[in-house]
């Protein structure tokens, strides 16, 4: 039988096209877990064939501005990265990653991603946390669909994020 050894570092991947409060809420609760955590943001060029609003470093700068506004604690790190998540979790040392959920379509998505990264690395855990059910309706591809229409969305998104929208739609 295998050692077994304690997660204390995790993964909390994405692309964050924007960032929204649905994510900050994921990322708090994986630091009231694990003492580390790390933010991947994706560089994924193109989700669901849709171009990014915002760039690699956009992403990560809003990131890091969002967690700071949030009151983010020691113990939260903020990286850009690209290729496959399971050779960047053994890259920064991290035992788990983490996914938020918030319906049964998001569930079926990231078993099927859990069940290809056991296979990549075994070692690597996959930790669910089911959102916040106030953040339940909020996703990126909404919030870029409304502020692209210009409708007001600081409700769902961090002061930064928002404001670097407007920019961004007028």
């Amino acid at each position: 039988m295998n050692e077994q050894t304690h997660v204390t570092h995790v993964v909390v991947p994405g692309t964050f096209d924007p960032v929204t409060f649905g994510h900050i809420d994921v990322i708090m609760r994986a630091h009231r877990l694990f003492p580390l955590v790390t933010v991947a943001v994706a560089a994924s060029p193109g989700k669901n064939g849709t171009a990014r609003t915002f760039s690699l470093d956009e992403r990560v700068e809003l990131i890091r501005a969002s967690l700071e506004e949030a009151g983010m604690p020691d113990g939260i790190d903020v990286q850009p990265f690209s290729g496959l998540l399971m050779d960047f979790c053994r890259e920064v040392g991290a035992g788990g990653v983490v996914k938020g959920l918030r319906a049964m379509t998001d569930f079926e998505y990231e078993l099927q991603q859990a069940d290809l990264n056991y296979r990549l690395s075994p070692g690597v855990e996959s930790i669910f946390v089911m959102g916040s059910p106030e953040f339940g309706y909020v996703s990126s591809s909404i919030v870029r669909e409304l502020a692209a229409l210009g409708s007001d969305v600081d409700f769902l998104v961090p002061k930064p994020v928002a404001q670097a929208l407007r920019r961004r739609f007028g």
